[in-house]
């Protein structure tokens, strides 16, 4: 009882997931073991902001931010980011056990010289030791993480200039892991769990086994190639051809011309995703998928890739067993579940221990 009441208490943070099209904001508390939802945000990004995951309009999306702010009504400025994109690299590696850090750190440098395309003065370099290696017999693995500084100072310096002070800048698949690791349906052990990620932009699929993250891979394909298409088909804005999209109020026949057309290829690229994933891991072929982000809260989406699929899919919804301490009520907050699922796995690290 003692130590409960002595121990160090971590700091909240706020995940905030910045999308392509939205920012998201997750707050989490934990009261007695169970974990609250606190409260929830997300607001859409004006206009085209980024490239190839690169902050091209910092206006719109400091726009959004602020906006997820106000729609918080938090104190908390303490935040947990994360970044994606072709110049974050993440690789397991092995290495000899019960080194110190600065020795560890020293053998990462010269692992990372031959695995990074960038100079090591250009990039961001982080690691992170997990446990004896099971394909190399004594060593341990150690999860190499690189990314470029242009896109990390460039977040980081936004955050700052909206009075928000980023502690922990995670990598969008790892934060997707821990979402599946903490709150994700029970699996047993050595059965890997899946998930797609649908966003805007980027399929990300994320697969976890044993409480580890045990493979991420992004690919570009997304919900934009849908919403373009109707845009132009009914002569609306991008904005608007999303909003009757997810409130399915389109117009009737949008499914047998756009709709048919957007699911075969979806289709094609999460079969490919999954090729890619057993090909790389030697697993067999997983008859479950939980699918999360934007695209997960199409109409409908869950029954039609099953039939295309042919395995079980199910929306992956991150607040099943947390309590609802959240003001903006129930309908809401499971209509946004899927798409919060990264913002509510970087709010979790309010309940880990991290270091700078």
């Amino acid at each position: 009882m003692l130590n409960n009441l002595f121990s160090k208490k971590m700091p909240a943070m706020l995940g905030l997931d910045i999308g392509t099209r939205s920012v998201k904001g997750v707050l989490l508390n934990s009261v007695g073991g169970q974990v609250q939802i606190v409260a929830h945000a997300c607001e859409s990004i004006a206009g085209n902001a980024f490239a190839d995951r690169e902050i091209k309009d910092f206006d719109a999306v400091s726009n959004a931010i602020r906006k997820v702010k106000m729609s918080l009504k938090s104190k908390c400025r303490t935040v947990a980011a994360a970044v994606s994109g072709s110049s974050v690299i993440t690789k397991v590696v092995f290495m000899d056990p019960d080194q110190s850090d600065h020795e560890l750190e020293t053998q990462i440098e010269i692992e990372a010289d031959s695995l990074i395309p960038y100079p090591l003065d250009e990039v961001y370099l982080d690691f992170e030791e997990l446990g004896p290696s099971k394909l190399h017999q004594g060593k341990v693995d150690v999860l190499l993480s690189a990314a470029h500084r242009d896109m990390l100072d460039s977040r980081v310096t936004l955050l700052r200039e909206l009075e928000l002070e980023p502690k922990v800048i995670d990598v969008e698949g790892y934060a997707l892991g821990t979402a599946l690791l903490q709150y994700g349906p029970a699996v047993e052990e050595d059965v890997p769990l899946c998930c797609i990620n649908l966003g805007a932009s980027q399929l990300l699929l994320t697969v976890i086994e044993n409480s580890q993250v045990i493979y991420s891979k992004e690919h570009a394909f997304g919900m934009d190639t849908l919403v373009r298409d109707l845009a132009l088909v009914y002569g609306i804005e991008l904005a608007e051809a999303e909003r009757q999209l997810m409130d399915n109020s389109l117009p009737d026949g949008w499914r047998q011309q756009n709709g048919a057309m957007f699911l075969a290829n979806l289709q094609q690229q999460i079969s490919r995703s999954l090729q890619m994933y057993v090909a790389s891991t030697g697993r067999q072929r997983p008859q479950t998928l939980l699918i999360s982000g934007g695209g997960a809260n199409l109409p409908g989406i869950a029954t039609d890739l099953e039939q295309e699929l042919s395995m079980e899919v199910k929306i992956f919804n991150p607040f099943d067993t947390m309590q609802n301490k959240d003001s903006k009520g129930e309908s809401e907050l499971n209509r946004l579940a899927p798409q919060l699922a990264i913002a509510v796995g970087l709010a979790h690290r309010s309940f880990t221990p991290w270091h700078i």
